[in-house]
């Protein structure tokens, strides 16, 4: 797939980035949070609740970018402090912290959030107090925000070109499953107008709340109806009743294959590699990605945490956050946030998914899709790349089928 030209409103979007600049107030990258010799940074996860499954280890991820940092010297010769906040599953609770973080902790830059709910918690406190949050996962786009980095896949480096793999392979009828927030019900609002727009048949669309675990009517009525391919949007450790429940109903990758957007490495050690092997993921990373920088990040992950630990690829994204961070505020000079957005744009660096570069008209960064398989050891089988990095296009500019999209 190449990458997505700019669309029409390109343009449009910018100004209106630059115009939600001038909105805010500029209170945060107090000199408080920056001293001769530290800098303070907030890190927000949920380390407890449903979503612990998944942000625990993007945490230990920000953890081991800020200790290599540290290990070489710093930034701007600074060493960097983190605050460690425990988002705790809930969206209230992101906010809350988030401001803690910018206004008591008077931290410079923020990395954290897992869920759409969650960022979208912390949206309006980032842009209140014009402070910059490092998001590190997939999400459903039609969003862009100038006090938000965008460090993983935007709909059309994700969600599109897994529906591209799985129209290819002749899967025209998909059953969707997601958790009941934001992120699942609009993507699958942009997976209905994509198969509207190729032929394709959504057979059902379920939710259930996060945390939920009891699958048997879904998993049963998936090996009733038996669609081509099933198109999985739920999150957290829901994901682990899923499978095993998918599993006992007598549902096989041959039968209807599972494609997630949200299950990488670490889920899939909860989930147990027996329910799962044989399903597939849409990312832009995996631990068996071949690169350089991802054997040296993979040998320096399981140094620290242990040799049974995995990586994935929003942990990937986080780690990556923390060193384009560091790009950033050292071609700005500054740590203040509206100097560093300034320096945001072309900000590269070679990440363990490969080259990545930050655009600065949406302040997301250009990325490689990848589809892969879930192999017998839990790890995923890389099975299809993109020909070329996508650029991101949030708002999905670039496709007429999605014109009516509203988020």
């Amino acid at each position: 797939m190449a990458p997505t030209p700019p669309g029409p409103r390109t343009a449009a979007l910018a100004a209106t980035l630059a115009l939600a600049l001038t909105a805010t107030a500029c209170t945060p990258g107090d000199p408080a949070g920056v001293t001769d010799d530290t800098v303070t940074v907030g890190m927000l996860h949920s380390l407890s609740g449903t979503m612990a499954i998944s942000e625990v280890t993007v945490r230990d991820a920000v953890e081991l970018a800020i200790t290599e940092i540290n290990a070489d010297g710093g930034v701007l010769g600074r060493q960097i402090e983190p605050v460690i906040e425990d988002g705790a599953s809930d969206e209230a609770t992101f906010a809350d912290r988030a401001n803690k973080l910018l206004n008591d902790d008077n931290a410079v830059t923020v990395f954290g959030g897992w869920t759409s709910a969650s960022r979208k918690a912390m949206l309006p406190v980032f842009e209140r107090n014009n402070g910059l949050l490092w998001y590190p996962v997939q999400y459903e786009g039609l969003e862009a925000s100038p006090n938000i980095v965008y460090t993983g896949a935007t709909t059309n480096q994700q969600i599109i070109p897994a529906l591209d793999y799985l129209r290819e392979q002749g899967h025209t009828s998909l059953y969707l499953v997601g958790s009941d927030y934001v992120f699942p019900r609009t993507a699958n609002q942009i997976i209905t107008a994509y198969a509207a727009a190729h032929d394709m048949e959504i057979t059902a669309e379920e939710y259930t709340p996060l945390g939920h675990t009891e699958y048997s009517t879904i998993t049963n009525d998936i090996a009733r109806t038996e669609p081509d391919a099933v198109f999985n949007t739920l999150n957290g450790d829901s994901n682990v009743s899923f499978f095993q429940q998918l599993r006992s109903a007598g549902v096989t990758p041959d039968d209807s294959p599972v494609l997630s957007v949200s299950v990488a490495e670490e889920e899939i050690e909860g989930i147990g590699p027996d329910n799962i092997a044989g399903h597939l993921t849409a990312w832009n990373y995996y631990q068996t990605t071949e690169t350089d920088t991802n054997t040296g990040f993979v040998q320096a992950f399981t140094d620290t945490y242990g040799a049974d630990r995995v990586t994935s690829d929003p942990m990937q994204s986080a780690y990556n956050a923390v060193y384009l961070w560091k790009a950033a505020v050292e071609e700005a000079d500054s740590f203040e946030v509206d100097d560093v957005r300034a320096a945001l744009d072309g900000t590269t660096i070679d990440a363990p998914e490969g080259t990545i570069t930050i655009d600065g008209d949406t302040q997301h960064v250009v990325k490689t899709a990848r589809i892969g398989q879930i192999n017998d050891d839990g790890l995923i089988d890389q099975i299809w790349t993109s020909p070329e990095p996508i650029a991101p296009d949030p708002y999905l500019t670039g496709y007429d089928w999605a014109a009516d999209l509203t988020g």
